[in-house]
C-alpha cells in the first residue's frame, strides 16, 4: 500500500541542490532565496514560449472548444504529476516540475500535425523535431535578459529536455550542435527526477486525451470497454455509479471523470512500486549511478507497460486518426507547409525582428530562422498570419 509522504530529505541518488553542475554557458550568482532548480522552473514560466503553449494545440486546435487541452494545460498536468512522484521516490521536486513544464515549448502550432511539416520542409537543412526545439527555445530564442539570450538554465533540466525519450545514441543534426556547444552526455541516462518527468508525460496525455475524446464525442465510453485498463476503470465507475440515474448527462460526466482518476492513479502507483523496486536491486549511491545504469530505473512493470502501449494503440486508431481529426491535421500540414514555403521564398516578408535575426546568411540560416519564427506561433497566429500572406482582402 502506496502512503503519502511529507517533504523529507532527499534520496542519495536525486539530484543534490548543493552539488549541481550549474549554468555553464553564462555564469550568474546563486539565489539567496532559491534553489538552481527552483529559479529554472520560475524562468520557464514567465518565459514567452510557456504562455504561447495556451494556444497550441493537444489534441484539438484551439478553436475547437474552450474546455479541451492545450499544451499549456497538459504541460501543468504533467508537472502535477511528476511533482507528485517525485515527493514520493524523495527526488528533487522542483529540478522535476522544471524538466516537466519545460519539456512541450519546443512544439510547433497544431501539434504533431505542425511538426511533421516543418520537419518535412527541414530535412536538408539539419531536420526538425519538437525535443531539439525545446532546447533552442530555451538555450538561445528566448530574449529577455539584457546578459543573454534564452533562459540560462542548469545543466541539469537541459539534460532533463535532451534526453526526455532517454539516451540518445544518433543525436538529430540540432540536437548534436547544441551538445556541441554545451555538452549533455547525451550516450547516458537522464536524472531519476527527468525520468519522472518523461514518464509523467506519457500518463497524462493518455489520461487527458481518454477524458477530452469521450468529451468531443469522438469516442463513447461503450468504445473502451475492452481497452487494457481503461476498460477495468470504467467497469469500476459504472459500478459506483449504479444508483445514480442512467440518463442524466452528469452521471456520464462523473463516470468519464471517475475512469480516469483511475486511469492515472493505476499507472502512477505503478510506476513508483515498481521504480522502488529498481531502486532496491540497483542500490545507485549517486544520480552518476543513475545516469550509468543499463537501463531506466523509473519505469512501469511488464504487464503495465502493455497496458499502457494497449491504451497508445487505441488512442492513436481511434482518435488521433479519427477522420474529424484527420481533416483538422490535413489543414494544419496546409497552413503551415505554406507559411513555412511563402517566408524562405521571400524573406523580406518576415517581420522586422525575424529579418534582422536572419541578416545576409546563408540559405540554411534562413530555412532555420523560418522554421524558429514558424513554431514559436500558436494556432491562432498561424492561421492569422497565413491569411494575412494569402488573402489580398486581408491586410497584411
Amino acid at each position: 500500500m502506496l502512503q503519502a509522504t511529507q517533504r523529507d530529505e532527499l534520496m542519495p541518488y536525486a539530484v543534490q541542490p548543493g552539488e549541481g553542475r550549474g549554468r555553464r554557458l553564462h555564469a550568474e550568482p546563486e539565489s539567496l532565496t532559491r534553489s538552481p532548480w527552483q529559479r529554472d522552473r520560475d524562468r520557464v514560466v514567465h518565459s514567452s514560449g510557456f504562455r504561447r503553449l495556451q494556444y497550441k494545440t493537444q489534441v484539438f486546435i484551439n478553436h475547437e472548444g474552450d474546455f479541451f487541452r492545450t499544451r499549456l494545460t497538459h504541460s501543468l498536468e504533467v508537472a502535477q504529476v511528476a511533482r507528485s512522484m517525485a515527493r514520493y521516490l524523495r527526488l528533487d521536486e522542483d529540478l522535476t516540475e522544471a524538466v516537466a513544464l519545460a519539456h512541450d515549448l519546443g512544439h510547433t502550432p497544431f501539434g504533431h500535425a505542425g511538426e511533421d511539416a516543418l520537419a518535412a520542409r527541414m530535412q536538408e537543412y539539419g531536420g526538425f523535431d519538437h525535443n531539439a526545439q525545446a532546447l533552442r527555445q530555451v538555450m538561445l530564442l528566448e530574449r529577455r535578459y539584457l546578459a543573454f539570450d534564452g533562459l540560462n538554465l542548469t545543466w541539469e533540466t537541459l539534460e532533463g529536455l535532451a534526453k526526455h525519450n532517454g539516451p540518445v545514441r544518433r543525436p538529430s543534426a540540432r540536437l548534436a550542435e547544441v551538445d556541441a556547444l554545451f555538452p549533455l552526455e547525451l550516450d547516458d541516462y537522464a536524472s531519476a527526477e527527468a525520468q519522472v518527468a518523461a514518464l509523467a508525460d506519457d500518463i497524462a496525455y493518455h489520461g487527458h486525451d481518454l477524458d477530452d475524446g469521450v468529451k468531443s464525442g469522438l469516442l463513447s465510453l461503450d468504445d473502451l470497454v475492452d481497452v487494457p485498463l481503461v476498460g477495468q476503470a470504467l467497469a469500476e465507475a459504472r459500478a459506483l455509479a449504479a444508483d445514480l440515474p442512467k440518463t442524466d448527462t452528469r452521471t456520464h460526466q462523473r463516470i468519464r471523470h471517475e475512469m480516469v482518476r483511475r486511469v492515472i492513479h493505476a499507472l502512477v502507483t505503478d510506476v513508483l512500486v515498481c521504480t522502488r523496486a529498481r531502486l532496491a536491486d540497483l542500490a545507485p549511491r549517486s544520480v552518476e549511478d543513475i545516469r550509468a545504469a543499463s537501463a531506466p530505473v523509473v519505469a512501469f512493470g511488464p504487464a503495465m507497460d502493455e497496458a499502457n502501449k494497449g491504451i497508445r494503440k487505441f488512442l492513436f486508431a481511434k482518435l488521433y486518426r479519427h477522420w474529424r481529426v484527420n481533416r483538422m491535421t490535413h489543414k494544419a500540414r496546409h497552413v503551415t507547409g505554406e507559411l513555412f514555403s511563402t517566408l524562405t521564398e521571400s524573406p523580406n516578408l518576415l517581420p522586422a525582428e525575424w529579418q534582422q535575426r536572419v541578416g545576409d546568411k546563408d540559405k540554411a540560416a534562413v530555412h532555420r530562422t523560418v522554421a524558429d519564427y514558424v513554431a514559436s506561433m500558436t494556432d491562432r497566429y498561424a492561421m492569422e498570419e497565413h491569411r494575412r500572406l494569402t488573402d489580398l482582402a486581408v491586410a497584411g
